[in-house]
């Protein structure tokens, strides 16, 4: 399966997740990431958000504006993630765009590819 069907939209199934290189380093220190958003974890929203390519840069904007931190960007794929029994929901948000929702901690060894990425002067996502 390449592509998943949402409404009238369709998604691939290769998704981000924008996070700080301290907690993707922490992970890889547990063997799994389990944060939702920028401080906040898995247990306290219900789930990991995750956002398509052409939506990383806007939630990026939305959660790090101001940031200097060190920012990485974990490229995933829900049927890899489902296949390992982590259900991933593509769902409407109230600004009526749908993003990935990964309800539960994500093995480190099924994150795809890990890549750098820093916030610019202009609070705009640089992904090397």
């Amino acid at each position: 399966m390449n592509a998943i069907s949402i409404g009238d939209q369709m998604s691939q199934v290769s998704f981000l997740h924008l996070t700080t290189r301290q907690a993707w380093e922490d992970a890889l220190k547990v063997g799994t990431y389990s944060l939702s958003t920028k401080g906040k974890t898995l247990e306290e929203v219900g789930f990991i958000h995750g956002s398509f390519a052409d939506q990383v840069e806007e939630v990026a904007g939305f959660v790090f504006t101001g940031s200097t931190e060190e920012l990485v960007v974990l490229h995933l794929n829900i049927d890899k993630l489902e296949s390992h029994g982590i259900l991933v929901r593509v769902e409407g948000a109230s600004n009526g765009k749908s993003y990935p929702h990964i309800y539960g901690a994500i093995p480190c060894e099924l994150v795809d590819r890990v890549s750098e990425a820093h916030m610019n002067q202009e609070d705009r996502l640089d992904q090397p």
